[in-house]
């Protein structure tokens, strides 16, 4: 249910800045601003024009300047939330923001929710549950091709998809029900083809868009990368090479390293954290077994391994049991150290790790970085899926819908090769449309709303 009180709220982030904004949206959002701001000769608006900013200032119940202002109305419906919006662009100090909010709810708004912008443009037909969803992955987006898959689904990418097949289904159900509301038309036959063309191509597209919820996901959260091996391959040399500086200790030494060293970085628009980690060997000093134990954790966490070998050094048993170590993970196997003499037999690393790529660079020449580039970036956007690509899943509800409503029309498939009669079919295909319907709010609950915008940022 719609609250009809104007909010307010600040909708910069905390700290000094060089602007500060304090939004409100309602019907008071206009007679609050009349009462507080003033033009610079001190006189009072009497009329505020929309779209238009005015300079004035802030001023308190008995007249004292709060700060020297930028005021703009937004007249709904032609608005973000449909409803009137005031916006006061303020200096950035805590001082005037906070003292100008308080006079917003001494004069008649109160504090926003989390979110509760976003969820009244939703609620005011301003945005579907998909688009409002996609704003804040924006605001939280890490790299450009996390933002750009957030922009594409605030556009309405996936609202347009989802609803080409919703109605494609609602056509399904209706003609379904023509057949069992009138049998003696005999439409039988025609309607079995048309169901089974119709439940094709549905489960074709919805499969599609589940495909590429992996890629979606990667982009949105980052891929979660962990550099092992054992102590002194050149895994802090690595992350430093990755990153650009010299953001690990580097040493001769074995076991410099015995903590996990963390950076975030972007490779070709990909958000990628890159994690340094203890050489996993026996020891025993006590800080580096806690170090050892750390990199074993972060494994478990990884979307991505990158096991180092010494090129200068014999395959030994340690690197065999870091290969066992990792057998149920997604690895790069990268052989360090190849301008030494070499005398690591890579087809020993094969034999353990069969399956998984493997990469010879020389971190001191500077050779092969870009390889180890190459296969993040390929490892995103791999198989059918590239970066052109208009549509990508990037939230696990929008997923986890996807899967159900998948699974509800492959039954009503197989009941339908199974000759099951078309009205128990026709129930398989309302739950398939009814889980689409929740991914865009066409069909969903009011627990369902405000758990979604309670995770939204105040002020938005």
């Amino acid at each position: 249910m719609l609250d009809t009180d104007t909010i307010v709220a600040i909708s910069t982030p905390p700290g000094e800045g060089g602007i500060g904004i304090v939004r409100m949206s309602g019907d008071l959002s206009i007679d609050i601003i009349k009462e507080i701001f003033v033009k610079p000769n001190g006189k009072r608006i009497e009329k505020i024009e929309d779209r238009y900013f005015q300079y004035g200032k802030i001023v308190d119940d008995v007249g004292s300047t709060v700060d020297q202002v930028l005021m703009v109305c937004m007249k709904g419906p032609r608005s973000y939330t449909r409803e009137d919006i005031v916006e006061i662009h303020c200096h950035g100090g805590m001082i005037p923001i906070r003292r100008i909010l308080e006079l917003t709810i001494d004069h008649g708004a109160r504090l926003a929710e989390p979110g509760e912008f976003t969820k009244r443009a939703f609620l005011n037909g301003r945005l579907d549950l998909t688009q409002a969803e996609a704003v804040a992955d924006l605001i939280c987006a890490k790299s450009d091709e996390a933002a750009r898959a957030s922009l594409k689904q605030m556009e309405g990418a996936l609202s347009k998809k989802i609803d080409e097949i919703n109605k494609q289904l609602l056509d399904l159900i209706a003609h379904i029900e023509v057949t069992i509301d009138y049998p003696e038309e005999d439409i039988d036959e025609l309607m079995l083809s048309n169901v089974e063309e119709e439940l094709d191509e549905v489960i074709y597209d919805i499969k599609y868009l589940i495909d590429t919820a992996n890629t979606g996901k990667l982009i949105r959260q980052g891929i979660k990368t962990v550099i092992i091996g054992k102590p002194n391959v050149g895994k802090s040399s690595l992350l430093n090479a990755l990153v650009r500086e010299n953001r690990a200790i580097v040493t001769n030494i074995p076991g410099t390293t015995r903590d996990i060293i963390e950076e975030y970085i972007t490779i070709r628009g990909i958000q990628v954290n890159i994690i340094d980690t203890a050489g996993i060997r026996t020891t025993d000093d006590v800080v580096e077994k806690i170090g050892v134990e750390r990199t074993r954790e972060s494994i478990d966490e990884a979307d991505l391994i990158i096991a180092m070998f010494d090129a200068s050094l014999p395959f030994e048993e340690e690197d065999k049991e870091i290969l066992d170590s990792i057998r149920k993970k997604k690895v790069l196997n990268i052989v360090n150290k190849i301008d030494m003499p070499i005398l690591l037999d890579v087809d020993k690393i094969r034999k353990f790790a069969p399956h998984e790529d493997i990469i010879e660079i020389s971190i001191k020449e500077g050779k092969g970085i870009d390889k180890i580039e190459d296969y993040i970036y390929n490892m995103v956007y791999s198989g059918d899926i590239t970066a052109s690509d208009e549509l990508m899943i990037t939230n696990i509800r929008h997923e986890t819908l996807l899967k159900s409503s998948y699974s509800h029309l492959l039954e009503a498939r197989e009941a339908l090769d199974m000759g099951v009669p078309l009205d128990l079919i026709s129930i398989h295909i309302r739950s398939g449309w009814e889980d689409l319907g929740t991914i865009t709010g066409e069909v969903v609950t009011d627990d369902i709303i405000d758990r979604i915008f309670s995770n939204f940022c105040v002020g938005k």
